[in-house]
């Protein structure tokens, strides 16, 4: 495990009664790759990513970010920070507009309520930052459109410029491209494309074109333990991991 990772995790276990979801991973992320976790279903990824949150407890192990332990720190302390979880943290708010709701994210990270959104609505400080996270993630001429009018894809888009609002060092991001058709993928695609190197992106996600086209490094969950980790190429080519996921057609 890098010394020097970002995000370092030893050892990592969490039990559901019976069931180990989480057997003892090992796991570092560098500062700017994108580092992504595949297995099947039920591999335990998404426990993985909600105890790195903190919304689950480890029955053991350690969790370590940018340099500090943060194993039994809540949710609220993580984010502040730099632990940003795009389902979690950036709520939309469909009856607001995209402006709207990224300036919200913006106030949000100066340390002010969202109760004090009618200020958001009218702060260049806040408005301002806002509609330049927009044009990073490509909403730029959507900026004005109430969220709910919004496509499926370009308001998953929208959370991550909320997410991006909050200054995160560390982007947890689920299956960002559930539920997406083939042009909103590919755009969503080309988005985090757009991002890497810019931000350290730790991502779920079940589309392995997506996987191997964006990732710098690959995890590989089986039955809730760390297989491999490795580049695209060495994940490919690694028998154990082709038997176990890669190889059985289940993506």
């Amino acid at each position: 495990m890098a010394t020097d990772a970002l995000l370092s995790v030893k050892g990592l276990v969490k039990k559901f009664g019976g069931l180990t979801a989480t057997d003892g991973v090992d796991l570092d992320v560098a500062e700017g790759e994108i580092h992504a976790i595949i297995g099947p279903n039920g591999a335990g990824k998404t426990t993985l990513i909600a105890q790195l949150a903190g919304e689950l407890a480890p029955n053991a192990g350690t969790i370590a970010f940018a340099g500090r332990d943060v194993t039994a720190m809540p949710v609220y302390d993580r984010a502040r920070r730099g632990i940003a979880r795009s389902y979690q943290i950036t709520q939309v708010f469909k009856g607001f507009t995209a402006l709207d709701n990224v300036a919200m994210a913006v106030q949000a990270q100066a340390g002010h309520s969202f109760r004090f959104w009618r200020p958001a609505r009218d702060d260049r400080e806040l408005r301002e930052p806002a509609r330049a996270i927009l044009a990073r993630v490509g909403l730029d001429a959507r900026a004005d459109v109430p969220a709910a009018a919004l496509a499926h894809g370009e308001q998953r888009q929208l959370e991550i410029a909320m997410a991006l609002a909050t200054q995160p060092r560390l982007l947890l991001l689920d299956e960002p491209m559930a539920g997406m058709g083939k042009e909103e993928s590919e755009r969503m695609t080309r988005l985090l494309a757009k991002l890497k190197g810019e931000e350290t992106i730790l991502l779920i996600e079940h589309d392995m074109d997506v996987v191997f086209a964006l990732a710098d490094r690959i995890t590989v969950l089986v039955y809730g333990r760390a297989i491999a980790t490795g580049t695209p190429d060495a994940i490919r080519a690694n028998a154990d991991v082709r038997a176990a996921y890669l190889g059985d057609g289940d993506a």
